[in-house]
């Protein structure tokens, strides 16, 4: 008995000395929990909306207050045309927009059929229909209110909706931009991950360190493979999209290959910085997966939109790689955007390439020095 509890004692002792150990059972429950708790809901509040009211009027602006004042919207943008409109749309700073028509408090005063516009971005279509579904929920119940019915009565205000981009919601044109950036940063910064780690496990490392070669060249020669076996990696996904799928292609497809290298770099980059810092190759790709799979799935608004998410996990969401690049695939491959618009997402992307490449370098030549 006392061999026994001595080695539980010291099994015991074992994984408290052990930090990996700990951070797993302790670190990844907690993380889940803090994801499953408060990621993973499809309620949206303070989406960003644009207002376009031609009429000024008594019941547009009451309605407007209403909208506002029920924490699900937030103006981001108050509109003069649908030119502007389109350009709110395209620039991606608005979820939806509501219009009211001239005349509107005029024809709903008077008995008239009243109309309002609702237009939803359905790129991302899951957020379009919550949207419209809060927006029609409002307006109908400020409606029974100014009518003293309990009962719904035939409306006087008609309520036009119209889903941009996306008229026929198909799920390919939400989970396409999702799957390809999850997948090649996934592939790709699993697959370099393990590129030094394995050179430092097997002894290696030292001999490339006396060759002619400089450390940067022994970097990106490790890199070259992975980026072109994943540049046509990202060449299939996009050709299933369109051809199998039937997601449009809008916007210039020399642009999408060109930004699809630039956030294979990003993701090779990655890579190589865990692999640097691991010992071995299956830490490296245990971190691959630990690090990339969960905020990618969880906080890059491939599934669950952001605008959802308490304030900090959107903070943690800003430095998530893979939703500049979903952004970036939406506007082009959907919306039909060019650079003008996505400009902001890419500057983000090479950014990063570079931050993560300069601590991949100095950490390469502290670790072989």
């Amino acid at each position: 008995m006392k061999r026994f509890l001595a080695f539980v004692k010291k099994e015991f002792f074992h994984i408290l000395r052990d930090r990996r150990t700990l951070l797993i059972l302790f670190g990844l429950p907690f993380v889940q929990v803090i994801l499953f708790g408060f990621a993973l809901t499809n309620e949206i509040k303070n989406a960003k909306i644009a207002l376009l009211d031609y009429d000024h009027g008594q019941h547009s602006r009451q309605l407007t207050d209403r909208l506002l004042s029920s924490g699900y919207f937030q103006v981001a943008e108050n509109l003069q045309s649908y030119k502007e409109l389109e350009a709110a749309f395209r620039r991606g700073v608005v979820k939806m927009a509501i219009v009211f028509p001239a005349n509107f408090t005029n024809d709903y005063t008077h008995g008239k059929q009243a109309q309002i516009q609702l237009l939803a971005d359905a790129s991302e279509q899951n957020t379009a229909i919550s949207l419209t579904n809060y927006a029609t929920a409002i307006i109908q119940d400020y409606l029974r209110e100014q009518t003293g019915a309990v009962q719904a009565l035939p409306l006087a205000i008609d309520i036009q909706t119209r889903m941009v981009f996306n008229p026929e919601l198909k799920g390919a044109f939400v989970f396409v931009p999702g799957v390809m950036a999850l997948v090649l940063l996934l592939v790709s910064a699993l697959m370099t991950s393990v590129t030094i780690a394995r050179e430092k496990e097997t002894g290696t490392m030292e001999v490339l360190m006396v060759s002619p070669l400089t450390q940067l060249q022994i970097l990106f020669g490790k890199v070259l493979p992975y980026l072109l076996m994943s540049f046509l990696n990202g060449c299939l996904i996009i050709a299933l999209g369109v051809w199998l799928l039937g997601v449009p292609m809008q916007g210039s497809l020399l642009l999408l290959l060109a930004e699809t290298l630039l956030f294979i770099f990003l993701a090779l980059s990655i890579g190589i910085l865990i692999s640097t810092l691991a010992e071995t190759q299956l830490v490296a790709m245990f971190a691959s997966l630990v690090i990339m799979l969960l905020p990618t799935i969880f906080l890059s608004g491939f599934i669950f939109p952001v605008e959802s998410m308490p304030r900090p996990l959107q903070l943690i969401s800003s430095i998530i790689p893979a939703k500049y690049f979903i952004a970036i695939v939406k506007g082009i491959m959907i919306k039909g955007v060019g650079l003008t618009y996505l400009w902001k997402e890419t500057l983000t992307l090479l950014t990063i390439s570079l931050v993560l490449t300069g601590l991949s370098l100095r950490n390469l030549k502290t670790r072989l020095a």
